[in-house]
């Protein structure tokens, strides 16, 4: 992976302690895993995982003030994907094991959106420009 010099928006979304398992990330959106630390235990401490380039992590609640989105039943963000086909990548989200909010459906602002919360708590507004 090629880092420039150009800023660039890297998330980092909080789970709870003990996760093992990310595989929901490859199977909803195509993720690789770039790195991966893991607690003796084997679960997970914080990993780096790339959809066609755009990177994110996952870190476990590791600080007072973090919190995955199940301890509030809330986030305090979605994160926006853009992708070419917004019904196939929520298709798979779903049937990796994601909740649909709202199914996809074409906007009068010119963008077709569906919104789903992955099993760790966290919105993503699925979307692509048309």
């Amino acid at each position: 992976m090629k880092i420039n010099n150009l800023p660039f928006f890297a998330p980092q979304l909080m789970i709870n302690n003990g996760v093992k398992d990310l595989s929901f990330y490859a199977k909803a959106f195509g993720a690789t895993e770039n790195l991966c630390f893991r607690n003796e235990d084997g679960s997970i401490h914080v990993a780096e995982l790339s959809i066609d380039g755009a990177i994110f992590h996952i870190h476990e609640v590791t600080k007072a003030h973090f919190f995955s989105p199940d301890k509030h039943q809330g986030t305090t963000c979605i994160i926006g994907l853009f992708v070419p086909d917004v019904d196939i990548v929520m298709q798979n989200a779903m049937k990796a094991g994601a909740t649909e909010i709202s199914a996809a459906k074409d906007y009068e602002y010119g963008y077709r959106q569906g919104e789903i919360k992955d099993p760790f708590g966290h919105h993503w507004l699925i979307e692509k420009k048309i």
